[in-house]
């Protein structure tokens, strides 16, 4: 379930003081405020692509300007939006879903079938972020039903009626994704690029309507956003964990749970002189010896990261999919353990033959690279701890803080501290499934394992949720001790999830937080409706 730490509660008597002009005042000089009429959040950057959804605008939560046909809940369920109701054929190739008759586009106009349909055809061919492939084709039944037929089964398809924000065909040209018109909750105001983003509420919304009559995203750095929650200047700052343990004046911090994680993958097959579709060296002698990858496991404190790099915002991962209904807790390693990261080197033939401190195995040392991006002071020190920690088993790891660049010219080579986290289990398909191995950031370390395949192959085609759940967890790790995971082959080292830490104004409740993905896009807003001033 969704956790809000909430902490620094000052009293906030004077609040309003800071706040005039962002229309809070006193009433009656009783400590009342009238609501403001707009808030200011510094909350992430800007959409470089714009707001256009069959481009991908929306994957990571809401798409706010648009309504989705489903919603996901706090607690990650499924509930409805534009559709009143949905169903599968059994065979899982068909969607059946009806379409409410009481929403309006942003300028007047009625959303229809025909407007659901035309959407989902246009993300299938843009081939966009929001990955609509494996639809067929998209039909109008009648005035309020579509139906959406499949290539193959997809239990995951659900997620693209959570996440593809439905356009309007009369209005969908090429200046779309600069100037959105959509059903959703607010309306695009205006965009000045690279400052911030005014959006307006949408007074002909079907749903809930916000109490705000604007919302304003600046756009700033990390110090920028710290500065401005000081100085009242925004209502909500979202700041890094490093920068997330001072007090400020009249904000709290929320801290809220995420399936945003942190980890290192491995090349899982030896260098043989391969190349990938792209040309790019394939293959790594050290980390394709599963004894290596699984001591790297057991030797790192996941605690200790969470405590020391983090600051304590956030839990150890022990897998891709923590929090999330398809997490099977077999998968983890709960405790650090050298002792044990040392005898599976040991078992497998790693030796410290000269003493320096670096087990070897058939004159190779054990040594490799890990990589993170220059310039992200979370990975980096994420990075560094590793080394630190592995160090004892007998394992160097060397860092280096690189270009994205570059990092796409090494991933087939060396580590790579990646961050992920999704509402959609098919993430972790794309990250194990054999055929999609050196798909550009996918499977970058080349993992096969055919049980795995079949596991991973059968979630994807049950039509039942409840049993792809079953498959999906088989692939962590099953009854055999087959899997992807940590105890089985290991393919990654996955470190921390990260708590999203937020600066909030005293007065502003957010209402009951959802669980958040990796943190691209503004995922704090997908609970936006329920935001109240409570002053």
């Amino acid at each position: 379930m969704p956790r809000s730490r909430q902490r620094l509660r000052p009293a906030g008597a004077a609040l309003c003081l800071l706040l005039v002009a962002a229309g809070c005042a006193s009433d009656d000089g009783a400590g009342a405020t009238e609501v403001p009429t707009e808030l200011r959040l510094a909350v992430g950057g800007e959409s470089e692509e714009g707001y256009d959804p069959t481009l991908g605008w929306g994957r990571y939560g809401s798409p706010l300007f648009q309504s989705t046909l489903l919603t996901r809940n706090a607690d990650l369920s499924i509930g409805t939006d534009l559709a009143t109701d949905y169903s599968v054929s059994e065979d899982g190739l068909v969607w059946s879903v009806d379409i409410r008759d009481d929403a309006e586009f942003s300028d007047g106009e009625p959303v229809t079938a025909e407007d659901v349909a035309y959407t989902f055809t246009t993300a299938a061919k843009e081939g966009g972020l929001t990955d609509v492939t494996s639809l067929k084709s998209a039909e109008v039944v009648d005035e309020d039903t579509v139906e959406l037929t499949l290539v193959k089964p997809q239990s995951t398809f659900v997620n693209r009626l959570v996440s593809l924000g439905i356009v309007p065909e009369h209005a969908h040209g090429k200046d779309y994704a600069q100037k959105p018109v959509g059903s959703g909750p607010f309306t695009l105001v205006d965009w000045a690029k690279g400052e911030q983003l005014v959006v307006a509420r949408n007074d002909n919304y079907y749903g809930e309507k916000s109490p705000f009559e604007r919302v304003v995203f600046v756009f700033t750095d990390e110090d920028a956003s710290l500065a401005a929650a000081r100085t009242g200047d925004v209502h909500v700052a979202g700041l890094p964990a490093a920068l997330a343990t001072q007090e400020i004046s009249n904000m709290r911090l929320e801290a809220i749970t995420s399936i945003d994680n942190r980890g290192m993958h491995f090349v899982t097959v030896p260098d043989e002189g391969r190349k990938s579709p792209a040309g790019l060296p394939i293959g790594n002698d050290v980390t394709a010896d599963k004894a290596i990858r699984q001591a790297v496991n057991y030797a790192v404190d996941r605690q200790a990261l969470v405590d020391g790099v983090l600051e304590g915002f956030g839990s150890p991962a022990t897998g891709p999919v923590d929090n999330s209904p398809w997490y099977n807790p077999d998968s983890a390693i709960e405790d650090a353990d050298v002792d044990r990261a040392k005898k599976l080197l040991a078992d497998a033939g790693w030796t410290d033959s000269d003493n320096d401190g670096v087990v070897e195995k058939e004159g190779r040392d054990a040594t490799f690279t890990l990589l993170y991006p220059a310039g992200d002071s979370l990975r980096q020190g994420l990075a560094l701890s590793v080394v630190d920690q592995v160090k004892p088993a007998g394992i160097k790891i060397t860092t280096e803080g690189v270009s994205w660049d570059e990092i796409y010219k090494r991933l087939h080579t060396d580590s790579v501290l990646f961050g992920w986290g999704s509402h959609d289990p098919y993430e972790m398909y794309s990250l194990y499934k054999s055929d999609l191995a050196g798909s550009d950031l996918l499977n970058a370390g080349y993992y096969s394992n055919k049980v795995v395949d079949g596991h991973l192959d059968a979630a994807l085609a049950a039509t039942d949720p409840e049993e792809a759940n079953e498959h999906w967890k088989a692939a962590q790790i099953d009854a055999d001790g087959n899997g992807f995971s940590a105890p089985a082959d290991a393919a990654w080292a996955w470190l921390v999830n990260l708590e999203h830490t937020y600066y909030v104004n005293d007065c502003l409740d957010l209402g009951e937080t959802h669980i958040e993905p990796h943190g691209h896009g503004w995922p704090i807003t997908a609970s936006i409706g329920e935001w109240t001033w409570t002053c």
